[in-house]
């Protein structure tokens, strides 16, 4: 109940001590087993990268539905940040006063993610937030799965 409570309203482990009357660190320790549970569990399957098959897929459905050569949506938002540390805030907060965080997710039409980038400062733009981002990464440093792939009947070759 400690990780679960922790999770879902993002408060830190000190917080559960009167709900399930736990020390900070018991509570630090359920936390870290219940993640390392839900990664032994279920990491293969959906904390990975996509498979050639996974990409060939996802293209061939992006063509159906008259997007040839997408793989998924890429977005940022920002996530306020209850808990930011008072000498963190001007680097965190933007037009709003508040502090963000941003978030940034590649999704497919069938709502599995992909990709997901998380903390970088709620000042910045999407471009600059893409600029820090491994997204690209692979298809830069060219490791990226090759992949084909047809557009108009014509046969092409794509990596990532």
């Amino acid at each position: 109940m400690a990780a679960i409570r922790q999770l879902a309203y993002g408060g830190g482990a000190d917080t559960v001590d009167e709900y399930v009357r736990l020390g900070e660190t018991t509570a630090r320790k359920c936390l870290h087993k219940f993640t390392a549970g839900i990664i032994h569990l279920f990491g293969d399957q959906y904390l990975r990268r996509p498979t050639p098959e996974d990409l060939e897929r996802l293209l061939r459905d992006g063509e159906e539905r008259g997007f040839p050569g997408m793989v998924g949506s890429i977005d940022c938002m920002h996530w306020e940040w209850k808990n930011c540390p008072t000498s963190w805030r001007g680097m965190y907060s933007r037009g709003t006063g508040k502090p963000t965080m941003v978030l940034e997710a590649v999704a497919s039409h069938d709502l599995w993610i992909w990709h997901a980038f998380f903390g970088a400062t709620g000042t910045m733009n999407d471009l600059n937030i893409l600029d820090q981002s491994p997204v690209f990464d692979d298809i830069v440093e060219g490791i990226a799965l090759q992949v084909n792939y047809y557009v108009n009947g014509r046969d092409k070759i794509r990596r990532g």
